[in-house]
């Protein structure tokens, strides 16, 4: 299947917010119960690039969305300001084609270049295929977090995972550039 990977923008919530319905009806990724509207996604989505964040679609030769993925502030405390958690999102006949890798590796080197230093993956349902992602890319277990969420009847566990970005904590970051100017008041 051939793709090309794109900023996403505001044409595409229609399809963003599909994507995400499916996986939260559907899949563990995600631990909401109830898929959100379109304009829920569509303010999430404004939400993160508004703070510079990268969100990057995948699409087919159509311009038909297959995934997308995005970074987002981990937490929102400022000492947190230079780690991102990745989210990655496929549509199900996107699924083991590639496109995942692709996404994850455009979101890693996007992130590198603005300036952030750890990448952290937070994998619901610790889903062996998602785990294989970031493991492929890099990422190490850094923790695992036994029944934190319960959905589909049945109790599911998160994993943590995480990479270093760029020089990571060998050096101090640049505290006057871009993500150190995120809590800049």
């Amino acid at each position: 299947m051939s793709f090309l990977l794109r900023d996403a923008s505001q044409a595409d919530i229609s399809a963003i917010a599909g994507i995400y319905r499916e996986a939260v009806l559907n899949g563990v990724a995600s631990y909401e119960i109830a898929p959100p509207s379109e304009v829920e996604m569509a303010q999430r989505f404004s939400a993160i690039v508004s703070q510079h964040y990268p969100y990057i679609a995948a699409v087919n030769g159509d311009g038909i969305l297959l995934g997308y993925a995005y970074a987002s502030a981990f937490r929102t405390r400022p000492a947190y300001r230079w780690l991102v958690e990745d989210s990655i999102y496929l549509a199900p006949k996107a699924r083991g084609r590639g496109i995942g890798k692709a996404l994850l590796t455009e979101l890693i080197e996007r992130c590198t270049v603005l300036g952030f230093r750890q990448m952290a993956a937070v994998i619901g349902g610790a889903s062996p295929a998602s785990i294989a992602l970031h493991r492929g890319a890099g990422f190490d277990e850094v923790g695992l977090m036994r029944g934190t969420g319960y959905k589909h009847g049945r109790w599911l566990d998160t994993m943590f995972m995480q990479r270093a970005l760029g020089e990571g904590m060998t050096t101090n970051p640049d505290a006057a550039a871009y993500p150190g100017t995120l809590f800049a008041g």
